[in-house]
């Protein structure tokens, strides 16, 4: 885990270039700080925008992120060596994920390759052990033909028709190649853990999987005005069970990690960059496993700007912002342990996820109710940033 924590392996390639934003916890305020990098140095600008959320709202964020006057809290190194979830030293400090108001929300079923794998975990009604042999059937009969399909044409509708006609329909298949994307909450705004931190599976989960996301920022008034990654765990057995046991399956404590930090769209870093971004993912396990997956945004079934479009608008508003996980092709089908039972998480597994221009957010894996439990909300921030007088005027 500590090679993902050097500042070398935390940082995009072009870091230099790079406007990024992050959140650290001060120990000395009791309170998180808003942070700009520069030059591998962390800035405070919690007295300019007291949130990321109020920062982003503001059209000069890029030049406070650049170059506005802010206090330095310390080496970008110092504080990655305290982030560290079982060497965190409480005097000094560490990161946190890098967004707080906003609403964590999340698009499913947007690559055809995990569309599969969703219709496979409802087939076998989340029992791993039956998901090979409906796997190969359902890859021979309609796996070809959803991978030219865009969501929402007359092609999906008459693919639907034809699904429909042999028996294979699926909830999954609705939201993957019909009209509306799957649109759901992750977890609750500042419920996020960060670089470093434990990752959270529910305790009664046997069949489950990291799902390493570029996940977009968007504001309230739906522009998308950077990126960062996300690991989107997912309980393969619950949500395959039922569908309605997606609050379950998805929102628990430490279950939805963002970070390390979001990198602001500017005219180096635009859309196209987001829209081309490939993550690599390593998962090291204590019994000397290993596993290597990739996604790559260039085959995701649904454009960014589309599934912010049926994130937000005027059917639905977030006045706080919103991160929007983007979904992933990445489904692991190789087996850990038993043959025919594919891969499930141990306690203990190391989850590093990589992008070349977004950097890497690494984690450890543990239970939800052994992680760190959430305790720091909304209103304990407003009333920490009220204390040190940061909310006055605003």
């Amino acid at each position: 885990m500590d090679r993902h924590l050097e500042v070398e392996a935390t940082l995009p390639v072009d870091a230099d270039a790079a406007a990024l934003v992050g959140r650290v916890w001060l120990p000395e305020e009791d309170g998180p700080a808003v942070v700009a990098v520069r030059g591998g140095e962390l800035f405070d600008l919690t007295p300019l925008a007291p949130t990321v959320s109020l920062l982003l709202e503001r059209p000069d964020r890029l030049a406070l992120v650049r170059e506005a006057p802010a206090r330095r809290i310390g080496r970008l190194a110092e504080i990655l060596a305290n982030s560290r979830f079982d060497r965190r030293r409480h005097e000094r400090p560490w990161l946190l994920a890098p967004a707080d108001l906003q609403a964590l929300k999340a698009a499913g079923v947007t690559f055809v390759r995990s569309l599969l794998e969703r219709v496979i975990e409802e087939r076998a009604r989340g029992d791993a052990s039956r998901a090979q042999a409906i796997r190969e059937r359902l890859e021979a009969a309609i796996g070809g033909s959803l991978r030219e399909v865009r969501p929402g044409s007359p092609e999906a509708a008459r693919v639907k028709e034809h699904l429909l006609a042999e028996g294979l329909w699926s909830q999954y298949l609705e939201v993957g190649i019909g009209p509306d994307a799957e649109i759901f909450t992750k977890g609750q705004p500042m419920s996020a853990v960060g670089h470093g931190a434990e990752v959270g599976i529910h305790p009664r989960s046997t069949w489950n999987n990291p799902e390493p996301e570029v996940v977009l920022v968007v504001t309230s008034r739906g522009e998308i005005v950077g990126a960062t990654l996300g690991n989107d765990v997912n309980l393969r057995d619950f949500e395959g069970r039922s569908a309605l046991l997606l609050g379950k399956a998805k929102d628990n404590n430490a279950s939805c990690a963002v970070g390390p930090f979001i990198r602001l769209i500017d005219e180096r870093f635009d859309l196209d960059a987001v829209r081309s971004a490939e993550l690599l993912m390593e998962v090291e396990g204590p019994d000397g496993f290993r596993l290597d997956g990739r996604s790559s945004m260039r085959e995701i079934s649904r454009d960014p700007t589309e599934l912010v479009a049926q994130l937000i608008g005027p059917h639905h508003r977030y006045p706080d912002g919103a991160l929007l996980f983007c979904g992933t092709m990445f489904a692991p089908t190789r087996d850990r342990d038993a043959p025919g039972m594919g891969f499930t998480h141990k306690l203990g597994d190391v989850v590093a996820i990589r992008a070349d221009r977004l950097g890497t957010l690494v984690n450890r894996v543990t239970t939800c109710d052994r992680a760190e439990p959430w305790t720091f909300g909304v209103g304990a921030l407003m009333r920490n940033l009220a204390g040190r007088g940061l909310l006055a005027g605003r």
